[in-house]
C-alpha cells in the first residue's frame, strides 16, 4: 500500500509540474497561410512561407508579442481552388488563436473569399495576388490589406515600357478569370488616357490551354506592335517558346504581369529560349540591388536556410512582401494590446513608422487606403540567362 501511495503521490506531482509549465509558457499567437502549395511548381506560396517565418523569426528572438507569446505560422493548402479557401479560412476563424490569415497569389481564389472573410470578420494579409477588387470592394469595414501589386498600376508600368519602346498598338493576352478581367479595364484606362496608344484587340485563354500561338497571332495579324501578357508560369512558358521559335520578324516583345515568377517559368524555358525573345516582367521589390541594412539581414537569414546568394532567390516578391506584411501585423497587435480580431484590424490602419524591407513605411495603411505601396515601387526587370531577376534601368540602393 505504501509504494502505491508513494508512486501515486510521484505521479500527481509530475501533472501538477506540468500544469505549471503550461500556465508559464504563453501561449502562441498563429499567423495562417492559406496558399497554393500543392500547385505543381509552385514557388510563390513557398516564397510568402519563407518571408513570413524570416519575420517570425526575428520577432521570437526579441521576446515575441504581448508580454512573450511566441508567434507561429499555421499553413493549409488551397490549391488554387476557392472552395478549399473557403473552407481553410474557416478552420482558420475557428481557432481563437489564429489573428490573421496571408493569402497566396491567384486572385480568383481571394476575390471569392471576400464575402467570408467579413462574415468571419477575419484580417486577411495579401502580399501577392494583385486584382483590384481585392481591395476595391463594398464590404466595411474591410478586413483585407494588401502589401502587393494592384492590376491597375502593373498595367499602366507594363503599357508605360512598351510606349518607351517606340509601341504604340497594344495587343492583350489575358486569362479566362477575374485577373483578366481586372487587368482588361487597367489596360482600356491607360489606353484611353493617352493618345497616341491603340488597343489592337484582346485575346482571352483558359488555364491549360496547349498552345497559346493561335490567339498571340490574331493580336498581331490585328496590328498589335507589343503583346501585355497576364499569366502564371505555364502559360507563360508555353507562349514563349512558341513564340521563340517564330521568324525573328514575327516575334513582338512581350510586357508580362508578374504571376509568371511565382512557379518554375525559367525552368520550363531557358535562357537560350528567352534570349529569342524580348520579354520583361513586372516587379515591386530586387534583392539583388538591394543594399540597405534590413536587406542585409534578410539575406543572412534566407542563407542560413540554403539559399546561398540572392541571385538563386525563388519569386523574390513573395519574400520580400510576406516578410513586411508581419513585421507590420505585429505592430498592429502590439498596439493593439490583444490578438482580438476587430482590435487588430484596427490597429492595422494605425501603424507607423515602419523601416521595412522594400521600403520605408510612413503609415502602410489608413481607413481610406488598404494598399501599403504605391505606384511608384513598381518596375520592369527581365531574366538573366542564370534565372535571376534583374530590375531593368535602375541603380542600387
Amino acid at each position: 500500500m505504501g509504494f502505491i501511495l508513494k508512486c501515486l503521490a510521484s505521479i500527481l506531482l509530475l501533472i501538477l509540474a506540468g500544469a505549471v509549465h503550461a500556465q508559464s509558457t504563453p501561449a502562441p499567437i498563429l499567423i495562417g497561410i492559406d496558399a497554393e502549395f500543392g500547385v505543381t511548381g509552385s514557388t510563390s506560396a513557398q516564397a510568402i512561407r519563407l518571408g513570413a517565418q524570416i519575420a517570425i523569426d526575428e520577432l521570437n528572438a526579441s521576446g515575441g508579442l504581448l508580454g512573450g507569446r511566441p508567434l507561429m505560422l499555421v499553413e493549409k493548402d488551397n490549391r488554387s481552388v476557392p472552395a478549399r479557401s473557403i473552407r481553410n479560412l474557416r478552420e482558420f476563424a475557428a481557432d481563437p488563436r489564429v489573428v490573421a490569415v496571408l493569402t497566396g497569389k491567384f486572385s480568383p481564389v481571394v476575390v471569392e473569399a471576400l464575402p467570408v472573410i467579413h462574415e468571419l470578420k477575419l484580417p486577411l494579409l495579401d502580399p501577392w495576388a494583385a486584382a483590384d477588387p481585392i481591395t476595391d470592394h463594398p464590404y466595411k469595414p474591410s478586413y483585407v490589406f494588401r502589401l502587393s501589386l494592384r492590376d491597375s498600376w502593373a498595367l499602366q508600368v507594363m503599357i508605360s515600357a512598351a510606349e518607351r519602346a517606340g509601341r504604340q498598338r497594344i495587343g492583350l493576352l489575358l486569362p479566362n478569370t477575374e485577373w483578366g478581367r481586372s487587368s482588361q479595364r487597367a489596360a482600356q484606362a491607360v489606353v484611353q488616357a493617352r493618345s497616341a496608344l491603340q488597343l489592337a484587340g484582346v485575346q482571352w485563354y483558359n488555364w491549360g490551354e496547349a498552345s497559346m500561338l493561335e490567339k498571340y497571332q490574331v493580336l498581331r495579324a490585328a496590328g498589335a506592335d507589343a503583346i501585355i501578357l497576364v499569366a502564371n508560369d505555364r502559360e507563360g512558358a508555353l507562349l514563349v517558346r512558341e513564340v521563340a521559335a517564330l521568324p525573328v520578324e514575327q516575334r513582338l516583345p512581350i510586357f508580362s504581369h508578374w504571376g509568371i515568377t511565382g512557379g518554375t517559368f525559367f525552368e520550363n524555358t531557358g535562357a537560350a529560349v528567352l534570349a529569342a525573345v524580348d520579354f520583361s516582367v513586372v516587379q515591386t521589390y530586387s534583392f539583388l540591388d538591394a543594399r540597405d541594412p534590413v536587406a542585409m539581414h534578410v539575406i543572412a537569414a534566407i542563407r542560413q536556410r540554403g539559399i546561398d546568394a540572392p541571385r538563386r532567390i525563388e519569386a523574390p516578391v513573395g519574400v520580400a512582401q510576406a516578410y513586411d506584411l508581419v513585421w507590420i501585423l505585429a505592430r498592429a497587435i502590439d498596439r493593439a494590446g490583444s490578438i482580438e480580431r476587430a482590435a487588430v484590424r484596427d490597429a492595422l490602419e494605425q501603424v507607423s513608422d515602419y523601416r521595412g524591407l522594400i521600403k520605408y513605411y510612413a503609415r502602410p495603411f489608413a481607413p481610406d487606403r488598404h494598399e501599403a505601396l504605391v505606384l511608384e515601387d513598381v518596375f520592369m526587370a527581365r531574366y538573366a540567362a542564370d534565372g535571376a531577376i534583374e530590375r531593368i534601368g535602375t541603380a542600387p540602393r
